[in-house]
């Protein structure tokens, strides 16, 4: 089993900076891909960023590519999701989930642990 709870979502004008973070119990998260989706009201959720249980890999959606930065540090436990340029349209609940299968995905139906999520809200 795994839980995860994120932390670090809050209000931000357009062009501010956020760090989400997501803290991780059980002895399997550095084994662990971990992705990051977004869901914004009244829409689906989305993928926002992965990365390898290694760290050595990472993917992200192109609307966030150049602004967002996914990170883990396994001594920890811990994932990271550093957000700069915010925009308006990056508003959503973020979460973090754990993929324990050997190859990385970014489809929500891969996952198999989720968070909670945290709300970040960008205003104009």
């Amino acid at each position: 089993q795994v839980q995860l709870v994120e932390s670090g979502g809050g209000l931000v004008q357009a062009g501010g900076s956020l760090r989400l973070s997501c803290a991780a119990s059980g002895r399997t998260f550095s084994r662990n891909h971990m992705d990051w989706f977004r869901q914004a009201p009244g829409k689906e959720r989305e993928f926002v960023a992965a990365i390898s249980w290694s760290g050595l890999t990472t993917y992200y959606a192109d609307s966030v590519k150049g602004r967002f930065a996914i990170s883990r540090d396994n001594a920890k436990n811990t994932v990271y999701l550093q957000m700069n340029s915010l925009k308006p349209e990056d508003t959503a609940v973020y979460y973090c989930a754990a993929d324990t299968s050997a190859l990385m995905s970014r489809s929500d139906s891969d996952m198999d642990y989720w968070g909670k999520g945290t709300l970040v809200t960008v205003s104009s």
